[in-house]
Protein backbone atom coordinates (compact mmCIF):
# COMPACT_ATOMS: atom_id res chain seq x y z
CA UNK A 1 0.00 0.00 0.00
CA UNK A 2 1.22 3.19 -0.60
CA UNK A 3 1.92 6.03 2.17
CA UNK A 4 -0.59 8.53 2.77
CA UNK A 5 1.38 12.20 1.88
CA UNK A 6 0.64 14.17 5.40
CA UNK A 7 -0.93 17.81 4.36
CA UNK A 8 -1.20 20.99 5.98
CA UNK A 9 -3.14 23.32 4.57
CA UNK A 10 -3.04 26.88 5.88
CA UNK A 11 -5.73 29.54 4.47
CA UNK A 12 -7.50 32.02 5.94
CA UNK A 13 -10.95 32.03 4.17
CA UNK A 14 -12.54 28.88 6.05
CA UNK A 15 -14.91 27.73 3.25
CA UNK A 16 -12.11 27.64 0.54
CA UNK A 17 -9.66 26.01 3.19
CA UNK A 18 -12.60 23.46 3.90
CA UNK A 19 -13.19 22.48 0.31
CA UNK A 20 -9.62 22.36 -0.71
CA UNK A 21 -9.26 19.74 2.36
CA UNK A 22 -12.13 17.95 1.08
CA UNK A 23 -11.08 17.63 -2.64
CA UNK A 24 -7.83 16.45 -1.23
CA UNK A 25 -9.01 14.23 0.65
CA UNK A 26 -10.44 12.72 -2.36
CA UNK A 27 -7.37 11.06 -3.41
CA UNK A 28 -6.29 7.94 -2.64
CA UNK A 29 -3.07 8.77 -1.69
CA UNK A 30 -3.09 12.35 0.39
CA UNK A 31 -4.14 12.97 3.86
CA UNK A 32 -4.79 16.48 5.15
CA UNK A 33 -3.85 16.25 8.92
CA UNK A 34 -3.70 20.03 9.71
CA UNK A 35 -5.24 23.49 8.92
CA UNK A 36 -4.73 26.94 9.75
CA UNK A 37 -6.13 30.11 9.29
CA UNK A 38 -2.78 31.80 10.35
CA UNK A 39 0.40 32.19 8.73
CA UNK A 40 2.27 32.71 12.28
CA UNK A 41 0.68 29.05 12.84
CA UNK A 42 2.09 26.97 10.23
CA UNK A 43 5.55 26.38 11.88
CA UNK A 44 4.12 25.40 15.17
CA UNK A 45 1.32 22.55 13.01
CA UNK A 46 4.05 21.58 10.92
CA UNK A 47 6.01 20.63 13.53
CA UNK A 48 3.28 19.21 15.42
CA UNK A 49 1.79 16.70 12.59
CA UNK A 50 4.67 15.83 10.59
CA UNK A 51 3.47 16.97 7.52
CA UNK A 52 4.97 16.46 4.07
CA UNK A 53 3.67 18.99 2.61
CA UNK A 54 2.75 22.39 3.23
CA UNK A 55 -0.04 24.17 1.36
CA UNK A 56 0.31 28.02 2.00
CA UNK A 57 -1.79 30.84 0.84
CA UNK A 58 -0.14 34.12 0.64
CA UNK A 59 -2.35 36.36 2.18
CA UNK A 60 -2.33 35.34 5.68
CA UNK A 61 -3.31 37.26 9.09
CA UNK A 62 -0.14 36.72 11.62
CA UNK A 63 2.09 36.56 8.40
CA UNK A 64 2.47 35.66 4.97
CA UNK A 65 2.44 32.66 3.36
CA UNK A 66 5.83 33.43 2.12
CA UNK A 67 7.19 34.16 5.49
CA UNK A 68 5.75 30.72 7.26
CA UNK A 69 7.43 29.54 3.97
CA UNK A 70 10.76 31.06 5.11
CA UNK A 71 10.35 29.91 8.46
CA UNK A 72 9.31 26.04 7.68
CA UNK A 73 12.31 25.91 5.36
CA UNK A 74 14.55 26.71 7.77
CA UNK A 75 13.63 24.77 10.86
CA UNK A 76 11.91 21.75 8.32
CA UNK A 77 13.86 21.73 5.40
CA UNK A 78 12.33 18.22 4.44
CA UNK A 79 9.21 19.64 4.32
CA UNK A 80 7.97 20.37 0.40
CA UNK A 81 6.27 23.90 0.20
CA UNK A 82 3.30 24.91 -2.12
CA UNK A 83 2.66 28.52 -2.21
CA UNK A 84 -0.75 29.21 -3.62
CA UNK A 85 -1.69 32.73 -4.80
CA UNK A 86 -5.04 34.23 -5.57
CA UNK A 87 -3.00 37.01 -7.44
CA UNK A 88 -0.95 36.71 -9.73
CA UNK A 89 1.85 38.94 -9.16
CA UNK A 90 5.53 38.04 -10.70
CA UNK A 91 7.08 39.69 -7.38
CA UNK A 92 5.46 37.17 -5.54
CA UNK A 93 6.71 34.22 -7.87
CA UNK A 94 10.61 35.75 -7.03
CA UNK A 95 9.91 36.24 -3.25
CA UNK A 96 7.88 32.35 -3.04
CA UNK A 97 11.34 30.88 -4.64
CA UNK A 98 13.43 32.91 -2.63
CA UNK A 99 11.96 31.36 0.27
CA UNK A 100 12.06 28.23 -0.66
CA UNK A 101 8.90 27.10 -1.73
CA UNK A 102 9.02 23.81 -4.15
CA UNK A 103 5.93 25.10 -6.28
CA UNK A 104 3.62 28.53 -6.80
CA UNK A 105 0.20 28.06 -8.54
CA UNK A 106 -3.06 30.16 -8.81
CA UNK A 107 -5.33 29.26 -6.38
CA UNK A 108 -8.16 28.28 -8.88
CA UNK A 109 -6.16 25.48 -10.52
CA UNK A 110 -8.12 22.20 -10.60
CA UNK A 111 -7.69 20.21 -7.62
CA UNK A 112 -6.69 17.49 -9.55
CA UNK A 113 -3.59 19.16 -10.77
CA UNK A 114 -2.87 20.49 -7.46
CA UNK A 115 -2.95 16.83 -5.80
CA UNK A 116 -0.71 16.13 -8.55
CA UNK A 117 2.02 18.98 -8.15
CA UNK A 118 1.88 17.63 -4.15
CA UNK A 119 3.16 14.41 -5.30
CA UNK A 120 5.84 16.16 -8.02
CA UNK A 121 7.17 17.95 -5.32
CA UNK A 122 7.68 14.90 -3.35
CA UNK A 123 9.12 13.73 -6.24
CA UNK A 124 12.17 16.14 -5.73
CA UNK A 125 10.06 18.54 -9.09
CA UNK A 126 9.56 22.09 -8.82
CA UNK A 127 6.18 22.91 -10.14
CA UNK A 128 5.20 26.89 -11.20
CA UNK A 129 2.09 28.02 -12.79
CA UNK A 130 3.75 28.73 -16.79
CA UNK A 131 1.25 31.53 -16.89
CA UNK A 132 3.46 33.36 -13.52
CA UNK A 133 6.63 32.34 -14.15
CA UNK A 134 6.30 34.05 -17.82
CA UNK A 135 5.23 37.07 -16.45
CA UNK A 136 8.06 37.04 -13.36
CA UNK A 137 10.83 36.91 -16.46
CA UNK A 138 9.07 39.86 -18.30
CA UNK A 139 8.92 41.88 -15.24
CA UNK A 140 12.37 41.87 -13.72
CA UNK A 141 14.04 41.51 -10.70
CA UNK A 142 12.40 44.05 -7.29
CA UNK A 143 14.14 46.98 -7.57
CA UNK A 144 13.51 47.94 -4.32
CA UNK A 145 16.49 47.52 -1.54
CA UNK A 146 15.08 45.32 2.12
CA UNK A 147 15.20 48.31 3.64
CA UNK A 148 13.36 50.34 1.18
CA UNK A 149 10.45 47.86 1.25
CA UNK A 150 10.54 48.15 4.83
CA UNK A 151 10.24 52.05 4.93
CA UNK A 152 7.68 51.73 2.14
CA UNK A 153 5.42 49.05 4.18
CA UNK A 154 5.44 51.23 7.14
CA UNK A 155 4.86 54.01 5.03
CA UNK A 156 1.44 52.39 3.97
CA UNK A 157 -0.87 53.53 6.60
CA UNK A 158 -0.22 57.09 5.52
CA UNK A 159 2.52 57.84 8.33
CA UNK A 160 4.07 61.00 9.07
CA UNK A 161 8.06 60.82 8.37
CA UNK A 162 8.38 61.71 11.69
CA UNK A 163 6.27 59.10 12.71
CA UNK A 164 8.06 56.50 10.37
CA UNK A 165 11.76 57.21 11.86
CA UNK A 166 10.72 56.95 15.41
CA UNK A 167 8.97 53.11 14.37
CA UNK A 168 11.40 52.33 12.62
CA UNK A 169 14.62 54.00 14.54
CA UNK A 170 15.82 55.81 11.71
CA UNK A 171 16.46 59.28 11.46
CA UNK A 172 13.89 61.69 9.48
CA UNK A 173 16.43 62.80 6.86
CA UNK A 174 16.71 58.48 6.34
CA UNK A 175 13.16 58.22 6.08
CA UNK A 176 13.13 60.61 3.49
CA UNK A 177 15.73 59.60 1.20
CA UNK A 178 14.45 55.93 1.34
CA UNK A 179 11.09 57.03 -0.14
CA UNK A 180 12.19 59.31 -2.21
CA UNK A 181 14.71 57.01 -4.01
CA UNK A 182 11.62 54.22 -3.70
CA UNK A 183 9.12 56.62 -5.29
CA UNK A 184 12.21 57.71 -8.25
CA UNK A 185 12.92 53.79 -8.86
CA UNK A 186 8.83 52.99 -9.09
CA UNK A 187 8.25 55.78 -11.40
CA UNK A 188 5.68 56.96 -8.58
CA UNK A 189 4.10 60.20 -8.21
CA UNK A 190 4.40 60.12 -4.63
CA UNK A 191 4.33 57.42 -1.70
CA UNK A 192 1.00 56.48 -1.80
CA UNK A 193 1.59 55.44 -5.80
CA UNK A 194 4.92 53.84 -4.67
CA UNK A 195 3.12 51.24 -2.32
CA UNK A 196 0.15 50.80 -4.40
CA UNK A 197 2.80 49.66 -7.54
CA UNK A 198 5.17 47.68 -5.56
CA UNK A 199 2.17 45.74 -3.99
CA UNK A 200 0.53 45.10 -7.31
CA UNK A 201 3.79 43.72 -8.28
CA UNK A 202 3.96 41.43 -5.31
CA UNK A 203 7.57 43.33 -4.21
CA UNK A 204 6.30 44.46 -0.65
Amino acid sequence: MTSMIKVLLAEDQSMVREALAALLGLEDDIEVVAQVARGDEVLAAVGAHGVDVALLDIEMPGCTGIEAAALVHRAHPGVKLVVLTTFGRPGYLRSAMEAGADAFLVKDAPAAQLAEAIRKVLAGERVIDPTLAAAALAEGANPLTEREREVLRAAADGSTNAELAQALHLSQGTVRNYLSTAIQKLAARNRAEAVRIARDKGWL
